[in-house]
Order: C-alpha cells, then sequence, then structure tokens
C-alpha cells in the first residue's frame, strides 16, 4: 500500500488535471478502483517472469488510472469507467514493455512467424499443421517448438494490447479498443464487432487449441492445471498456447488493417 500512496503522491505532482474539469476526489477514486487493478495485476503475474514483482504491476496501474483521470474530459459524454480500465491495463504493459525481457529483435521473429502461421492458413484454408509450419521456415519441428517456446513469456501482450511491429502505426485491432475506450457513441458496436471477430477467430483453431483458450482465458487455468487435464508437459502447452495465440494475432490483424 505504501508503494500506491508514493505513486499517487508523485503523479499528483507530475500533471495537472484539465482547466475545464470538474477536481476528482483523486483518493476516492483509486481506493475504488485498487482491488480491479490488484485483481489484473495477479492474472498477469502468473504469466509473466517470476522477477517481475506485483507490487510494481499495481504501481503501474495506479499510473494509468491517475493519466485516465488527467486526461479525462466529462463534457465529451464518455464513460469514465471503460476509459480508465483501458489506461490501467495499458499502463501495465508498458510497464511490461520498458523491462524489455525480450529484445526487439525477438518480437520481429514473433511477428514473422505469426505471418507464416496467416500465410500458409490463407493457401491452405485451414490451420497449417506444425510440420507445415516448419517446412516453409525451413526448420525442424523440434526447433519450432522451441521457438514457440522462446516466445511463450511473450504472449503474455498477445491477447491484451501487444502492438506488432506493423501495428506501430496506429492501424490494428488495438486501435478498436483504444477508439471503443474513447468514443462511448461506438462502444458498444466496436466491442460487438471485436467478439464476434474475436469469436469467429476462436472457432477456426484446432480443437485443442479451443479449448485451451477457453481454459486458459476463461476459466482463468494455469498451464500447469491445462497440461494436468490435457495429460501433456507443461512446456508443450505452453508451446500450443503459443501457437494458438500467432494464429489469433494473425486473423485478428487482418481483419481490422
Amino acid at each position: 500500500m505504501m508503494q500506491v500512496q508514493e505513486t499517487l503522491s508523485r503523479e499528483s505532482t507530475r500533471k495537472a488535471p484539465p482547466r475545464n474539469s470538474r477536481k476528482p476526489d483523486r483518493d476516492a477514486i483509486v481506493e475504488e478502483f485498487l482491488p480491479g487493478i490488484r485483481i489484473h495485476a495477479a492474472r498477469l503475474k502468473l504469466r509473466i517472469p517470476p522477477h517481475i514483482e506485483i507490487d510494481d504491476l499495481v504501481s503501474s496501474g495506479v499510473v494509468g488510472l491517475l493519466d485516465a483521470l488527467n486526461r479525462f474530459d466529462d463534457s465529451r459524454g464518455i464513460k469514465f469507467k471503460t476509459y480508465a480500465e483501458f489506461r490501467i491495463r495499458g499502463a501495465m504493459l508498458d510497464y511490461l514493455r520498458e523491462m524489455d525481457w525480450f529484445p526487439r529483435s525477438a518480437r520481429q521473429h514473433s511477428t514473422r512467424m505469426q505471418q507464416t502461421y496467416s500465410r500458409l492458413e490463407n493457401i491452405l484454408g485451414r490451420a497449417p499443421e506444425e510440420e507445415e509450419v516448419a517446412d516453409d521456415l525451413g526448420i525442424t519441428v523440434d526447433e519450432l517448438r522451441t521457438k514457440l517456446w522462446t516466445f511463450m513469456g511473450m504472449t503474455v501482450f498477445s491477447l491484451d494490447a501487444l502492438q506488432d511491429e506493423e501495428e506501430e502505426s496506429g492501424a490494428g485491432w488495438r486501435h478498436v479498443l483504444a477508439e471503443a475506450a474513447m468514443n462511448e457513441s461506438r462502444e458498444e458496436e466496436l466491442t460487438r464487432e471485436l467478439k464476434d471477430v474475436l469469436g469467429k477467430a476462436i472457432d477456426m483453431l484446432p480443437e485443442r487449441e479451443q479449448r485451451l483458450i477457453a481454459l486458459y482465458y476463461h476459466e482463468d487455468l494455469t498451464l500447469r492445471e491445462i497440461s494436468r487435464i490435457f495429460v501433456l508437459g507443461e512446456p508443450r502447452v505452453c508451446q500450443l498456447h503459443a501457437q494458438a495465440v500467432l494464429r489469433l494475432r494473425g486473423k485478428m490483424n487482418r481483419h481490422f488493417r
């Protein structure tokens, strides 16, 4: 709690609220949002390297909330809760990017693998098998699985807010989330469209990967728990998860390009 208070004090002196907005009760709002911030931080903690402290994630979430307070303009009629939650998630993910436990070159390799999955799916009219992906990349299946294992740590971003190298101009499906948060009149429409596209993309995954995504993201099971259900080793389940996320990212990016 002390770290959160220090963050609140530091941020309060850094930025002033907009002149044309009512000054909010910052302490009360932080207190209201803090349980949700902690829950989101705890879920992220399950998917990242152990040296990342949960208190740091919570503090970055509070920074995101304070940033939302400073930027929010109630005269526009935008729903604050939606806008704040988007800023909170974004601040946590920005903090993780700043930690940069994966170099830019590794992220570029991840993007290229995603593009390979997407291109083969377009050619084949179905989700490509591991052997087909490995053959296209000129590597063995074991080497492909090693790459998937390596990229597993990056997939914490993948279904949340990762901007691929090709998305840095502001295009892509993250842009849709931002627009939904900023434009209340289109929030319902954009959110519905995003859920519809994601749902269809998941339905196109191989059956085992569909089930894995459901267990991991909807039922909040850990990969270790899923490995017991699948009767597979945890590293193999991690590889399947990374593969499923690469497929989904490709489908989402193509749709919202």
